[in-house]
């Protein structure tokens, strides 16, 4: 009996595993573009952030920056797992365990100071040889986003309206 039940609770546990696993390889699909700012979040695979809630829901997101909204707005939800594109592979991994580089001469997307996770640290030290930036956690990537909120928004805010002008300008 014990045996029977040591089993039931290995396929359970194993099915909800392959469940999360199985959403996130589709996050693209289920969430093609980003909610808050509407970019394609295939063509920005390597900045892509997915987050999985407590209460079992999830999003989809184009950025740490996107992110960083979307976790401030969700104060009172508690993010279960938070997965981020590898900037090299573009395949989603664990954001807590990523080797974060924030920093360098690369613009981000969405922000001037860049945040990128890579799967593996010499993966990160490489393009820090290449690019500049800094090694950093998880915590310390989003604690940059949150300080570089104002003036990202008002960098994206006034590119939009540039935009803008430049579309009517096109149609006189």
């Amino acid at each position: 009996m014990k045996r029977i039940h040591l089993l039931l609770t290995l396929a359970f546990v194993f099915f909800f595993f392959m469940a999360g696993i199985s959403v996130a390889q589709d996050d693209i699909r289920n969430f093609p573009s980003c909610k808050y700012c509407g970019m394609d979040r295939q063509q920005y695979a390597h900045s892509r952030v997915f987050i999985e809630y407590d209460d079992g829901t999830s999003i989809g997101l184009c950025c740490v920056h996107c992110a960083g909204v979307e976790l401030a707005l969700q104060i009172d939800r508690t993010p279960k797992t938070i997965m981020v594109g590898d900037y090299g592979s573009k395949t989603l991994i664990d954001a807590e365990k990523a080797f974060w580089v924030v920093g360098g001469n690369k613009m981000g997307v969405m922000t001037h100071r860049a945040k990128w996770a890579f799967e593996k640290k010499e993966d990160a030290e490489k393009f820090i040889q290449d690019n500049g930036g800094v090694i950093a956690g998880l915590d310390q990537a989003m604690k940059a986003s949150y300080e570089d909120m104002y003036a990202d928004t008002k960098m994206i805010r006034e590119r939009r309206l540039a935009r803008r002008m430049k579309m009517k300008e096109e149609k006189k």
